[in-house]
This record gives C-alpha cells, structure tokens and sequence, in this order.
C-alpha cells in the first residue's frame, strides 16, 4: 500500500513542504530511503524501530520504500522520524490514515518513542497555512513558537503514541492557542540593563543616542574599566521598540538556527550578540556545508556587538564589508544559493593601544611603531563604514561616587522615538527605515547644506584626509542629529558635532 505524508524542509530562513511516499509491499524484505537523505535520516530506521516497539507496534518485515520528494533537494536532520513512523504504521495498515494528508507531521523520536524539539518550526508553520494545510502536529517544546501563525491548527505532542490515537481513533490532541499580539506587547519592554546605571560618560551617551536615533554604526574607543561594554550592552534599550512584522523575521531566523528556547514564542525584544574574537569567518557570517545563519544574521533588527575589535582576526572582519552595506548576505554552493537578512546595528569597542591607554596618559607604555601595528589591524575600508568613531575616558572617582543616577533609558528611547518617527515619514515612500540606510540619491535631496556648513565639511575633508564615504557617513550622522533637534534643515552645529565623530580619521590617529 502506498501512503503520502508531508514534513518541510528548511531552506535559508524559508520552509519547502516536503512529500515523504512511504511504499510496504510483500515482494521481499528490506527498508530504502531514497530522495537525498542524510546520514541524520538514514539513521532514522532504528530510532523508528525501536520506539514503535515500545509503544507497541513494529515495522513490518516486508519491503518498505521510502521516496523524499522532490528528491533533487538534499534533506538533513532527523525532524522527520514522526513522519515516516506514521507513514509506515499507515502503509502497513496498523493504523488508519483518513485525514493524514491534511497535516504537516515533524518530530524527532527518542527510543522510548517520546518527542524531542526540532529547528525551524515557525518558518514551516509559515508555508502549512500558506498550502492550505488544516494543521501541523510536533514536538510540544515546538508548540508555541508554531501557534504565533494564525489561521493553524498546531498540535504539540510528547509521544508518538498520541498521534497514533489521534488518526486510528480520533483521540483529540491539545491544540495550542496563542495571543500573539498580547504577548508581544507584554514583553516589548523587558530590558535587563538601563542607561541610568552608567556614571559619568555624557559624551559617549550622546554618541549612543544619536547612533540609535539614525541606526549607525558605532565604535568606542577608550582605556580598560572606561564602560565600553557596559554603553554598549544598553544600546537596545534606547531603540525603537520591534514592529511585529521585524519580530516574526527575526524569531524566524533564530528557529532556523534552533536558537529559540522551549518555553519561547515570539521575539519581542531586538537581538544583542556578543561572539567571542576567536569566532570563524564562517560562524560571523554564515554558511558551512548545510548552510546556516550566522552571528550577523541572528543580530539581524538588533545590535552586533565586537568587543576588542582588534583582537578579532582580520578576515573575519572583512567578511562584515559587504553585509555592512547590503544589509543581506549571500551563501553560494554549486547546487543552490541561499540569501539571510543581515540589517544590524554594528557596536564595537576597541583600546587606543596595546597597552590600553591613550598616547597621552602616563600609563601608556606603548611605542609609536606598536600604536601604529595595533591600528592598521583595522582596515580603513571598513572603518569608514562605522559612522560614529567617539573616544571614551576614563571615569574620575567624583563621578563614580556620586549618588544621583543618569538618565533613564526611557527618557532616552522617547528622543529617539521622535527622531525615528520623522525619519519614517521622510522615507515613506521609499524602503527605508532609518538614515543610516539612505543612499547618494537620498543623501542630495534630504541633505543640503547652508553656505555655512558646506565651508565646514570642505575643510574638515581637506585636513582629515576624508574619503567619499566618510564624506557621506558624516552628512547622513548629521541628518540624524538635526532630526534629535526636529530642525527641518542641517545646520552648522550639526555638521561639526557629526565632525567631532570621526576620530580614526583624524592625524592623531593616522600617525
């Protein structure tokens, strides 16, 4: 008897329905799973086997056939044990298989024929109601990140003994049913960390501020105890909070790296990641033989935060250039191209020297060769696509012993909130969102200068030696600081305060 069944398939950050045709006729004995299987796959026939002995059911000794189609699309991983337990119990006749054609069915099977959690469950939920399908039954770890899509049924179970009675005896299943939109706005303000716990540093907040108003790059450069870390670990509670449609993209790409926890549904907080400056060029970026989204990608709508920027291998680093302007990155192998959303807010911290400080302070034993090493670890193409380069000092026992707390985060967020809103009417019309992402034909006609300010960037770009880009950066940075100020025109002020943010450009840097 040949019985169809479906599972998915996940491809980049988007799911493939996936027809598994399960075949037991009695011309001989033998179990063949063909359609590009991997090795995860293959195994699965005695994970099967012994779980429906435990349950009380078998695979039949007779010759069973198992076609993944299409069968040209490699298939990894073992969420597809449930489905093809359920095909051979229906293909063999031990269960009835009336409605099974109406569900999506994925699960991994422990031996004992319980359910472990699998990846990419959103995504699949996705493409089950964009086919039609009336619901999709899996692990119950699974359950609520599948019930955020609406108009499906979802259905966790923790054995596969459940589905059996479900389909053989019309046992129903506990359907999960979610608020997707209650519990989005309950969590939108969950922030672990405030602004009002840094002391001192009012210039390097200001920074912060004006690169969460645009969405700009950011660099902190400053001596070892200075708070370089602990602005940066802030910066997500000063920007604006997740649309819902930026939370079901970004919940989207961390199901498909299996980076959404059990008890999770929905992403309602913008992502911060920290990797470690011994990760991979392939770890930043993506890839690998079955691709997968990396460090870049899982910050996407968030912030990426390099701590010692220097110390982080210098391929590593330059694999960033192209994601850094494309806000995507692309994945090529021989067989297919896969494309993950990249359009994160870059936050590095750096030391001015090897030693730690600054040329001028009586700690640095560092010499002008060994300054000059430790700089070009950083290449200049890359450090003129972070728009704001602002020097952190060290904080006087003054301010670390006053008691009166900073700003709140709050106070903040609200100036940044109305600077993202006039920014979102200007760019209305185009695919926009902040002025960190405006182009040359944008940058003409929303940043024209008065006599005054065109005199000041002229002579700023003949004494620092400024390129094309930096040239650009400083106009968008001064775009947003005249938006924090609600002044319909960029001023002079303006101009020279997104000057003040270009420090690795200057001579003192430069050598």
């Amino acid at each position: 008897m040949l019985i169809k069944i479906y599972g998915s398939a996940i491809h980049g950050v988007a799911a493939q329905t996936i027809t598994i045709e399960v075949n037991v006729d009695t011309g001989g004995v033998g179990y063949h799973l063909v359609g590009l299987p991997d090795n995860a796959i293959k195994e699965s026939s005695y994970r099967i086997s012994a779980a429906l002995k435990n349950v009380g059911y078998k695979i039949p000794g007779k010759k069973i056939t198992i076609n993944m189609a299409p069968a040209d699309l490699r298939k990894e991983g073992s969420a597809y044990d449930l489905s093809i337990a359920i095909g051979i119990l229906a293909a063999s006749d031990q269960i009835l298989a009336q409605q099974i054609e109406n569900y999506i069915i994925m699960g991994e099977l422990s031996l004992d024929g319980s359910l472990q959690p699998i990846k990419g469950v959103l995504p699949i939920a996705i493409q089950a109601r964009e086919e039609g399908f009336q619901g999709i039954i899996l692990p119950k770890q699974n359950a609520r990140e599948a019930a955020i899509v609406s108009d499906l049924e979802v259905y966790g179970v923790e054995n596969i003994r459940e589905v059996i009675d479900f389909f053989n005896e019309g046992k129903p299943l506990e359907k999960m049913i979610l608020d997707t939109r209650k519990e989005f706005h309950e969590r939108i303000n969950d922030f672990p960390f405030d602004f009002s716990e840094v002391k001192g540093q009012e210039t390097a907040k200001r920074a912060m501020e004006v690169a969460a108003a645009g969405g700009h790059n950011i660099i902190l450069i400053g001596p070892p105890g200075s708070g370089k870390t602990m602005l940066a670990k802030r910066v997500p509670s000063i920007l604006p909070p997740l649309t819902l449609k930026e939370a079901l993209e970004t919940t989207k790409i961390h199901s498909v790296a299996g980076k959404i926890g059990t008890e999770a549904s929905l992403m309602t907080v913008r992502p911060f990641r920290s990797p470690h400056h011994t990760i991979s060029d392939v770890a930043l970026v993506g890839g690998g033989s079955y691709p997968q989204p990396g460090e870049i990608s899982l910050a996407h709508n968030g912030v990426l935060f390099l701590d010692e920027m220097p110390e982080f291998k210098r391929t590593v680093l330059e694999v960033m250039r192209q994601p850094l302007e494309d806000r995507e990155v692309t994945i090529s192998r021989a067989r297919f191209t896969v494309n993950y959303p990249a359009s994160f807010m870059l936050v590095a911290s750096m030391n001015p020297s090897p030693s730690g400080f600054f040329p001028d302070d009586p700690n640095n034993t560092s010499s002008a060769y060994e300054m000059q090493r430790y700089m070009n670890k950083l290449s200049g193409p890359l450090l003129d696509r972070i728009d704001i380069h602002i020097e952190v000092q060290k904080v006087e026992f003054e301010q670390l012993s006053e008691k009166r707390k900073g700003e709140k985060s709050k106070d903040i967020r609200n100036r940044v909130l109305k600077a993202r809103d006039i920014q979102n009417k200007r760019y209305q019309s185009l695919n926009i969102s902040s002025n960190a992402q405006i182009g040359p034909k944008e940058i003409e006609a929303f940043c024209e200068l008065d006599e005054t300010s065109f005199s000041l960037i002229k002579l700023a770009m003949e004494k620092l030696n400024l390129s094309a880009r930096a040239y650009d950066r400083i106009l968008k940075v001064a775009r947003t600081i005249a938006d924090l100020e609600e002044s319909e025109n960029i001023l002079s002020h303006h101009i020279s305060e997104a000057i003040q943010y270009r420090s690795l450009d200057r001579e003192f840097w430069n050598g």
